[in-house]
């Protein structure tokens, strides 16, 4: 019987205006689908005209000034709609979705998706359901106490997960999916390799909500009033008064 991290992924990432889901545009996007562990990866990939200027923090990142997205960016409305139905096409059959902090892009594209076409990711996911695997979820349940950070960058130094041209949307969701095969080959004895994507999905939603009680409790004995949202993997919208 195939494990799940020796069959199909598919693995979405964003590159962004920002860190603000609430406020900051999508600039581009990839979707990365491998049928299998051994085979080759097929892509998707999004340019997109945001319509506002992009800060110098963001373009310092990932490298896509204003007038390239004016010139070769899409509109953000089809974009946008073309992401959420490409996400949907591969959920249908039940292929586990990779995404690197899965509440940011998820959340993001869903304002997107709200922003220009009236419709919350949920809205074309009506026929079936994402399992969603989120590399930084997983890692924290599986090695909880090991110190240091666990950006997509540290994770994949510690599973031995090649990455190329960081802060590329497609290179990005390449390396997340790899490195969820790697987990799951690390911990397939007793451990997340040996759930299934059904199961881990319920239980990242635990998990990640008690890791940001966690850190908010953290936050609190520093001296910090910050908040850490419980959602996972997507962050309800907020009210309109708000």
């Amino acid at each position: 019987m195939t494990r799940w991290f020796e069959g199909p992924l598919a693995a979405f990432d964003t590159e962004t205006t920002g860190v603000d889901v609430e406020h900051d545009r999508i600039v581009s996007a990839a979707l990365v689908v491998q049928d299998g562990a051994d085979t080759e990866p097929r892509f998707l990939r999004w340019l997109v005209d945001p319509g506002v200027p992009v800060p110098d923090a963001a373009r310092a990142v990932h490298g896509l000034t204003d007038a390239h997205l004016r010139e070769y960016g899409a509109a953000p409305g089809p974009a946008v709609e073309s992401m959420a139905r490409a996400l949907a096409n591969e959920a249908e059959p039940g292929t586990p979705l990779v995404v690197m902090n899965a509440p940011f892009d998820l959340t993001l594209l869903d304002r997107e998706l709200r922003r220009h076409r009236g419709l919350g990711l949920f809205g074309y996911l009506e026929r079936t359901a994402l399992c969603v695997l989120d590399p930084r979820v997983l890692d924290k349940y599986a090695d909880r106490y090991r110190k240091g950070r666990r950006t997509l960058g540290d994770l994949c130094a510690h599973y031995g997960v090649p990455l190329t041209d960081a802060h590329d949307a497609a290179a990005d969701a390449l390396a997340s999916l790899r490195l969820v095969r790697a987990m799951g080959r690390r911990y397939a004895q007793g451990g997340i390799g040996t759930m299934s994507p059904a199961e881990l999905h319920v239980r990242q939603a635990l998990w990640h909500a008690a890791q940001a009680r966690g850190l908010e409790a953290w936050f609190a004995r520093n001296g910090s009033p910050e908040r850490c949202d419980p959602a996972w993997p997507l962050r309800p919208e907020l009210p309109a008064a708000a």
